[in-house]
């Protein structure tokens, strides 16, 4: 089931960010999922869904925004050895 939400912007956004309407929704998709899959609120698998891309593409994309393919932070993966 697909839902469509309706999202009033400036008119001169597209022109700041020179971008075609399509283009802009992607980019919008793809920062929005980025966004929730470095909160930890989604998977890869998710994300890359909502971005509509490959995971590859999402994992590409993480790369290009800085962000880490791994969700797990160095604290925790200190936690968990401490553990052990």
């Amino acid at each position: 089931m697909n839902l469509e939400i309706k999202i009033e912007l400036p008119s001169e956004l597209l022109a700041t960010l020179r971008a075609a309407p399509n283009e802009f929704v992607s980019q919008m998709r793809m920062a929005a999922a980025i966004k929730w899959y470095e909160l930890g609120k989604i998977s890869q698998s998710k994300a890359s869904e909502i971005a509509g891309v490959s995971r590859q593409s999402f994992l590409a994309a993480l790369n290009d925004y800085g962000v880490s393919p791994f969700q797990e932070t160095g604290e925790d993966l200190l936690r968990e050895n401490s553990h052990d």
